[in-house]
């Protein structure tokens, strides 16, 4: 594979990393803005029909549960956890699309942590979408490395 494929792949895989943290980031928002109550309210509009349809889907009756059994305690930390992640993530990836050599061993270091809290998660969860999420953080830490290492090559060929 060329390096010019490798670096589309890289800047492609940036905007999906940059837009999942605002969504995270907006999902941590609303979860400060928006009571227990309220949000057990719009699960149970969402999943009423299918759970109308069949009373053990897994997804409905999952998100339902999770949506019961959501503390103020537990909100507070999601709330938390996802504006501090997502916001993390925004700012790595802002430095890494304007090739900020400093943000690439800093996302190195970040991602690592995130995977490593994943894994760990993972141990308790068993989440397919922790895999998911792990896997995708491993192909953007080989491409940042990458890209870190051509721009170190580039910067020493400039001196």
């Amino acid at each position: 594979m060329n390096e010019h494929r490798i670096h589309q792949i890289f800047f492609v895989s940036l905007i999906l990393k940059g837009l999942h943290a605002l969504i995270e980031c907006a999902g941590g928002a609303l979860l400060y803005l928006v009571s227990s109550q309220a949000i057990l309210h719009g699960v149970k509009l969402l999943t009423q029909d299918e759970l109308t349809e069949d009373p053990r889907d897994y997804v409905a009756t999952h998100l339902l549960e999770a949506a019961q059994h959501l503390t103020v305690g537990a909100q507070s930390f999601y709330a938390f956890y996802l504006l501090s992640h997502g916001l993390i993530k925004v700012l790595l990836v802002a430095g890494l699309l304007r090739e900020k050599l400093v943000a690439y061993p800093v996302s190195l270091a970040a991602l690592g942590l995130f995977i490593a809290y994943q894994i760990y998660r993972y141990s308790y969860t068993h989440s397919a979408g922790l895999i998911v999420l792990t896997v995708f953080d491993l192909i953007i830490i080989v491409l940042v490395w990458h890209e870190w290492r051509i721009l170190r090559a580039r910067a020493a060929r400039q001196l």
